[in-house]
């Protein structure tokens, strides 16, 4: 086997990823705070074609050094909002047709495995702070709550790898067969 070059992979370019149709996904990203993380989450949503990342509370913002390290360049071709105040920002999408799903443990949460997205339907995913996950008032405006399985002794994924674990989850489920 041979690895393929970048040629071989023949990606959009940035220009190209704007104008591409996109999945009826966005990712709303509530008071995460590492540059890190927000990096990983704008590179990811790129890899799936996501519509907007809606950034919320002390969520950092691009152009950022620190965000660049990880996105490298997913800041230019992902769509992107800053709003100070997620619950608002949430009602007013939820009134566009919008279904919000926030990723969080709380009882009565629908296990991943379990929830099966309607293609035809918008969709927010709600991701936390690295420390408190989502704030309980946006998981009281929410749709529905879903929770990613977990088997080992820690408590969480870490909010980039959450990310990237349901957009491929939804993703897949969405488009279906992805190959």
């Amino acid at each position: 086997m041979e690895k393929l070059s970048m040629d071989d992979l023949d990606r959009k370019t940035a220009e190209e990823f704007k104008t591409a149709s996109k999945t009826n996904i966005s990712i709303l990203l509530d008071d995460v705070r590492s540059m890190a993380n927000v990096g990983s989450i704008f590179r990811t949503a790129d890899c799936f074609l996501i519509d907007t990342i809606y950034i919320c509370g002390i969520s950092p913002q691009p152009p950022h050094r620190e965000i660049e390290k990880t996105a490298l360049g997913a800041t230019n071709s992902v769509a992107w909002q800053y709003h100070e105040n997620a619950e608002e920002l949430v009602t007013n999408l939820q009134r566009e047709g919008f279904k919000i799903i926030c990723i969080e443990q709380v009882k009565e949460s629908v296990n991943l495995l379990d929830f099966k997205p309607d293609p035809s339907q918008k969709y927010v995913l709600i991701l936390g702070n690295e420390v408190f996950g989502v704030k309980q008032e946006l998981v009281d405006l929410s749709n529905s709550v879903i929770e990613i399985p977990q088997f080992g002794t820690k408590h969480s994924f870490n909010v980039a790898i959450t990310g990237a674990i349901v957009l491929w989850d939804f993703y897949s489920k969405m488009i279906g067969n992805v190959r």
